[in-house]
């Protein structure tokens, strides 16, 4: 006998609370394999997919995509045992669903991603988009009941006159209409989906002009263009001859409050922890920023050498991480955290190196373990496996936290300098503008060289001007002279 299991949004660890549903991988009916992904959610810290547990036949769908879900709120429900895993068949009375941790009649991995624990209870659930309009009841499939009235099933849209093949476009009227019932639109990232989302746009009314229909920025922009454009009057009709003033519309909140209008941009996942994060950094922070330019052209002498000699090849950013790590070890003081509650600086024995990375979803900080016992060839690999994960998206809360110290390569924008905020609850961050030919005195000649300006941002509560100048001035010596950094290999 088939027993149907109610499968909630798991604790992702590191605190998280709630994540917000971008894509579905699976469809009411389908059948799904223990430890299979079922939906991809994005958290403040990063885009994830979540597995099932279960395995048998999926009989209900909690949230559209773009629902926030709070932790331990459902996610779907599945018909496990015999006859509902191999063909979803019906299998005697309407069975209630059971607690995620129930034991089932099937099999079960126990596999939920538990984390930490956050230890709350489920806040209230909240719609992000509208119910469609004219929807049919909601999607089942021919399996066990499941519970009754459930909160957030997806709904199946009322069939068109003129049904379209799945995965095309069918033609209602002269425009090219996604077919609503078959899977996601296919969006080039999530952040388009929401500027869509945020503007009241249905994505399934676009025709993408991205490779095989992939809806790009550039459409959704267009789209909404068009929506704020006023009617052109048919040809022939009569123009408004009235000279009475006409009242103008009451102005919304937001325009009284600010005298102006724009678009308005909610801080949610990656951009508002990002926010979140930064403000708390500058109201508790008191940092101080030193700088001074450097003479990286026998640094980049070395660094060519070493790339002839065969071999992986050795990034710049490595080598910079190479040197702070031996910095750090110098001058621990910036390797630290502040306990204000017991009033202690804790000095860290380990440097887990962060690097401020730019993504399509916004600015990153992978975080390099154990940077501090790592070759230059090991630093180099670990960039750019984290580089490529983060650009695709897949970063995890692991990779993402636990920083002692960052290195901020800004130079990749084409700039000097800058005067970071510092990754909180770090002490310190280490910023490279970029390397451009420069004149400069050399061997007490005037000459072209490759300078580079460094700065260094730290929380004066863990040091002094002293400790700061005393780090970046050795960060600078090994630049310049890169046998220096050999007294410490």
């Amino acid at each position: 006998m088939a027993q149907v299991l109610e499968f909630k949004l798991p604790d992702l660890g590191e605190g998280l609370t709630e994540a917000e549903i971008v894509r579905w991988l699976v469809n009411v009916g389908d059948v799904v394999a223990i430890d299979q992904p079922v939906v991809e959610v994005e958290t403040a810290k990063a885009m994830v997919e979540v597995p099932c547990p279960y395995g048998g036949v999926v009989t209900a769908r909690y949230g559209e995509e773009g629902t926030e879900l709070p932790v331990g709120a459902p996610l779907l429900t599945v018909a496990v045992g015999a006859s509902s895993a191999v063909d979803g068949s019906e299998a005697g009375p309407a069975a209630e669903p059971a607690s995620a941790s129930s034991e089932a009649s099937g099999e079960s991995s126990g596999n939920v991603l538990v984390g930490y624990g956050t230890g709350a209870p489920a806040a209230r659930r909240r719609r992000i988009r509208p119910a469609v309009p004219g929807a049919a009841p909601a999607e089942r499939a021919p399996a066990p009941a499941a519970p009754a009235a459930p909160a957030y099933v997806e709904p199946t849209p009322a069939p068109a006159a003129q049904p379209a093949v799945a995965g095309h476009a069918a033609l209602n009227g002269g425009v090219a209409v996604r077919d609503a019932g078959v899977g996601p639109v296919p969006v080039i990232s999530p952040l388009v989906r929401r500027l869509a989302r945020d503007n009241g746009l249905d994505l399934r009314q676009l025709t993408g002009s991205g490779p095989d229909g992939l809806i790009l920025r550039a459409d959704v922009e267009r789209a909404m263009a068009a929506a704020e454009a006023p009617p052109v009057p048919a040809a022939g009709a009569a123009a408004p001859t009235t000279t009475a003033p006409v009242a103008p519309a009451p102005a919304p909140a937001a325009v009284a409050q600010t005298g102006m209008r724009g678009e308005r941009i909610p801080l949610r996942g990656v951009r508002g922890a990002v926010a979140d994060k930064l403000s708390r950094s500058r109201r508790e922070i008191p940092e101080a920023t030193c700088w001074v330019d450097a003479d990286a052209t026998e640094l980049m002498a070395a660094r060519a050498a070493m790339n002839a000699a065969g071999g992986p090849k050795i990034s710049l950013i490595a080598l910079l991480a190479r040197i702070c790590t031996a910095a750090l070890a110098r001058h621990p003081e910036l390797n630290s955290t502040v306990d204000m509650e017991a009033r202690e600086i804790v000095r860290l024995p380990e440097v887990h190196l962060g690097f401020a990375a730019q993504t399509e979803r916004g600015l990153v900080v992978p975080v390099v373990r154990g940077a501090q016992s790592r070759s230059a060839e090991s630093l180099s690999a670990e960039f750019v496996r984290l580089t490529e994960v983060a650009r695709q998206g897949a970063l995890t809360p692991a990779d993402l936290t636990g920083g002692t110290f960052t290195l901020n390569n800004y130079g990749v924008f084409g700039v000097d300098g800058s005067t970071p905020i510092i990754n909180h609850p770090e002490a310190a961050m280490l910023g490279v503008g970029r390397i451009v030919p420069k004149p400069w005195v050399h061997k007490g000649e005037l000459a072209v060289r490759q300078v580079v300006q460094l700065s260094l941002t730290f929380d004066h509560r863990v040091c002094d001007g002293g400790t700061a100048g005393g780090f970046l001035r050795y960060v600078a010596d090994c630049v310049e002279h890169p046998s220096v950094l050999l007294r410490t290999l």
